[in-house]
């Protein structure tokens, strides 16, 4: 098991060049870099960023329209400004190297885990991305439990019970729920249940209310469950729906084994036969579904959520960060997470061993 577990780790690191490799080759291409985000800015034309130019940017920038002549430059929009202000944009932003020597300087930073300053705010990578860290984690972990929680007995019922009234009307309960966007049930739940047009029993903004230091203990946590109670209600409505179903069938496949029947043969009961023999054997495939349902459960589903209910996490940070072209902030976030992925389903493969020792990586090929 060790030479399986080095040679994982190790695999990790073109793993990892190769992400970060092709992210940044798509970034070159991508139009309205954060240069041009400054210029637009600078110009009255708008941007995404709230433009930061430090060293004297601002002097710069008054001296930096010019009536007519102005400098040759490959950005949109910097027609008429002074050349010298485009280069010192280019130079905070570390635009005056060649591509290359940036990747290089970037990957050399990352392994060291120094992700430098974000672009348009005065934080640094790190302390942003622990900024809005509880907001992801709270949102993630709880989905994760609450999915998993409802969708193991859930499932393992429905196969107990397949072809009988119970799995019909649950199976088109959770089909339907999988079939409404959580964006649009947690609208529904906002009109219904938050000051919409009937009732105002939920808040709108935030984890915690403002007053969350004065309370006291229980109060806090019941503050801190009174907020997440619609987003968690909105994004497990359709979370537990394909765990449920992928259960179901697992435990089906195992039950109708030929090992099931001779167990049952010897005179063990069925609750004996489902827990000592098919829920080992039937949950390894849920097991291996666990580590992307967790990691995604960080950005995918929580982007719309986020916005709707005013919670300043790590999925609207990312967006953001794409929008304005902060790329500190993008390359950051995709190495870290990256990282936790090929480290989380490193740790499902051992998992794997402990349920079923009969699973031996050491023989078989990465």
């Amino acid at each position: 098991m060790g030479a399986y577990i080095l040679r994982r780790l190790l695999l990790m690191i073109p793993t990892l060049f190769g992400i970060m490799a092709i992210s940044f080759i798509v970034i070159q291409f991508a139009p309205g870099g954060p240069v041009e985000q400054v210029i637009a800015q600078v110009t009255g034309q708008g941007g995404g960023a709230d433009a930061r130019i430090g060293g004297g940017g601002g002097d710069i920038g008054a001296q930096s329209f010019e009536a007519a002549g102005g400098a040759n430059s490959r950005y949109r929009g910097a027609q008429g400004l002074d050349p010298e202000f485009i280069a010192q944009l280019e130079k905070q932003f570390g635009f005056d190297k060649p591509p290359l020597e940036r990747f290089g300087l970037m990957l050399w930073n990352y392994i060291r885990f120094d992700f430098g300053e974000s672009y348009f705010r005065d934080i640094s990578v790190v302390d942003l991305i622990l900024e809005k860290m509880p907001v992801s984690i709270s949102l993630g972990l709880w989905i994760t439990l609450l999915s998993y929680g409802i969708s193991i007995p859930l499932g393992i019922r429905k196969a107990v019970k397949d072809g009988t009234p119970f799995d019909v009307w649950t199976s088109g309960i959770v089909i339907v729920a999988y079939a409404i966007p959580s964006f649009l049930f947690a609208i529904l739940l906002m009109v219904l249940f938050a000051g919409g047009s009937f009732f105002d029993w939920f808040p709108l903004r935030g984890l915690t209310s403002d007053n969350w230091s004065s309370l006291s203990w229980p109060e806090r946590i019941l503050d801190y469950f009174w907020h997440l109670a619609l987003p968690l209600t909105a994004l497990v409505l359709s979370a537990f729906a394909t765990t449920t179903l992928l259960t179901k069938n697992s435990f089906l496949d195992e039950i109708r084994k030929q090992y099931v029947v001779t167990a049952r043969a010897k005179g063990l009961s069925d609750r004996q036969v489902l827990y000592g023999h098919v829920f080992r054997n039937a949950m390894l495939l849920i097991i291996a579904g666990f580590p992307g349902a967790f990691i995604s459960s960080f950005f995918t589903g929580s982007l719309l959520i986020e916005s709707i209910f005013s919670l300043d996490g790590l999925g609207l940070l990312g967006f953001r960060s794409v929008i304005d072209r902060d790329y500190p902030v993008v390359f950051a976030t995709l190495y870290i997470f990256s990282l936790m992925g090929l480290i989380i389903s490193l740790v499902s493969d051992i998992t794997y061993t402990l349920i079923d020792p009969r699973i031996d990586f050491e023989r078989r090929d990465v």
